[in-house]
């Protein structure tokens, strides 16, 4: 798969102590099903992302599994209150195991 950088939108990034962030992630992947044909006839394998996690500072803020329904481009919105500055971080993981990362800054003031 071909480096993807996911799209990440803080309506916030600097906040006062217990204000809640919205967080928005989009990810490009294609989410094949292992259901679909292709022209030749040929089963497309499965190729979903299975995992996505959120953390902040270390500390677990958001994750959850995935199954083959999902549609491609998967797209996770929550919200959370940071009570420090510090970084989030953002993982999604694939069938193969390719990891896609990234991380966002906020500041608590």
């Amino acid at each position: 798969m071909a480096e993807t950088k996911p799209r990440i939108r803080l309506d916030k990034k600097e906040v006062r102590k217990g204000q809640i962030v919205d967080v928005k992630t989009l990810v490009s992947h294609v989410m094949e099903t292992g259901l679909r044909k292709d022209a030749a006839g040929k089963v497309v394998p499965r190729m979903i992302i299975n995992t996505f996690n959120c953390e902040f500072n270390g500390q677990f803020v958001f994750g959850c599994d995935l199954e083959s329904a999902v549609s491609a481009n998967p797209y996770f919105e929550f919200k959370f209150k940071p009570m420090e500055s510090g970084t989030l971080k953002f993982t999604w993981i694939d069938d193969e195991g390719v990891r896609i990362e990234a991380a966002e800054t906020i500041t608590v003031v």
